[in-house]
């Protein structure tokens, strides 16, 4: 890239809230993660370039759109900054970052705020699950699959993987209790006061029914009100800052957009979100197996399985033997669960306990994971803590593997 981009700052809300419930919004959960990262950035506001807002569905579920004018009340000073919004479903935030990454790296642009928020706890679960629906292909896809169309979209994905490449069920609990597991680390974490064993995610039972075959509620990600905020600079700023200590800098990302249709994809193989992976070893020059962590999309448990074999962590459809091998679990977690001790290199899959856990605020979502990496990298995550984390990745994905980001980060 022409210009290093370094993440000098994050925030991040605590997704167990209830905005609706505290008298508050959206405006919230963008401006308090948003002014909390300006803070900690120690940046004079006046020194911001552009702001950037991701989000998926506020229009929907709460009427209200042009976010980026709400990153205004951050400061007076801010009034006249350029901003916008950007929207690619659940991959909203991650793309946000994109946006904010190419306007440093281009030079356009030496200081970016980014913001990724949702409010989704303002109507039944059945609107809400009409408003997901909206990531995939409506129209079309919501007669063909009826309510609650995204649950079932995924569970084709999982019946396809167990029919090609032996996926189990107990495979999937692992990863959902094993995800539930790390939230129990993670103070900010919509489920941290919740247990789950892998019996209980292997079972259907009335407090753990079907969802859409195979997967079960254990299976699913949350509905969850909140927000994440980071600020990205140039390798410029940071010398006029004076920065010390230890440094987060990109080192390399990739995107790239499937047709919108599942049954137009290539499943479980899903050669076209690859290349988002791809792409960003590319840039960044390393492997998969360079990793210390990873963040990887588990809206619901299959797409962790998928999510580690599209970045390389494991074989094509052996991403569920990975989980089960106690290679993606934080050690105490690991020995928790009565997983086996790895022979390979451990390389924790969403230490804070991912969408299933800590929560899925949509547009929210792929800003959190980088502000997950940067806390790892930096050495503050306390209990959850990834020993001697030096290189992280970052997978989000919108739609049903349509439109997939991959993002690789280093300490310096």
């Amino acid at each position: 890239m022409p210009e290093p981009v370094y993440l000098i700052a994050t925030a991040r809300t605590d997704f167990k809230r209830n905005l609706k419930k505290e008298g508050k919004s959206l405006r919230d959960a963008i401006v308090e993660p948003g002014r909390d990262a300006l803070r900690a950035s120690g940046l004079d506001p006046k020194d911001l370039g552009a702001g950037v807002v991701g989000n998926f569905a506020a229009g929907l579920f709460t009427r209200q759109l042009h976010l980026g004018a709400f990153l205004t009340e951050i400061d007076e000073s801010l009034r006249g900054l350029p901003t916008s919004h950007v929207e690619g479903a659940c991959a909203s935030g991650s793309l946000a970052v994109i946006q904010a990454i190419q306007l440093i790296a281009g030079g356009i642009h030496e200081a970016v705020l980014v913001v990724g928020a949702e409010q989704q706890k303002t109507m039944s679960s059945a609107d809400g699950g009409d408003v997901l629906a909206a990531a995939g292909d409506f129209h079309h896809e919501r007669s063909q699959y009826g309510d609650f169309m995204f649950p079932k979209l995924f569970g084709r994905i999982a019946e396809s993987h167990m029919k090609k490449c032996g996926l189990t069920e107990r495979q999937l609990a692992v990863v959902a209790a094993k995800n539930y597991a790390h939230a129990k680390l993670n103070p900010l974490a919509q489920m941290r006061e919740n247990t789950m064993t892998v019996d209980f995610a292997s079972t259907i039972s009335e407090k753990n029914p079907l969802i859409a075959s195979p997967l079960r509620l254990s299976d699913c990600s949350q509905i969850t009100d909140g927000g994440a905020a980071l600020v990205l600079v140039s390798g410029k700023m940071l010398a006029k800052l004076g920065a010390t200590g230890t440094k987060v800098r990109l080192l390399g990302y990739g995107v790239s957009t499937d047709h919108l249709r599942l049954e137009d994809k290539q499943m479980p193989e899903f050669p076209i979100a690859r290349l988002a992976a791809q792409r960003a070893y590319t840039m960044s020059g390393i492997k998969p197996n360079d990793a210390d962590g990873v963040e990887v999309h588990d809206c619901f448990s299959i797409t962790e399985v998928v999510a580690t074999e599209l970045l390389g962590l494991a074989p094509m459809g052996r991403g569920g033997e990975l989980a089960e091998s106690g290679a993606t679990a934080l050690p105490q977690v690991r020995e928790s669960l009565g997983l086996p001790k790895p022979a390979t290199k451990v390389i924790p899959v969403n230490a804070g306990g991912g969408l299933i856990a800590d929560g899925h605020p949509v547009g929210g979502t792929g800003v959190r994971q980088v502000v997950e990496a940067a806390t790892q990298l930096r050495g503050e995550a306390g209990a959850r803590q990834i020993e001697n984390a030096k290189t992280y990745l970052t997978f989000n994905m919108g739609g049903s593997l349509t439109t997939s980001v991959v993002m690789a980060w280093g300490r310096e």
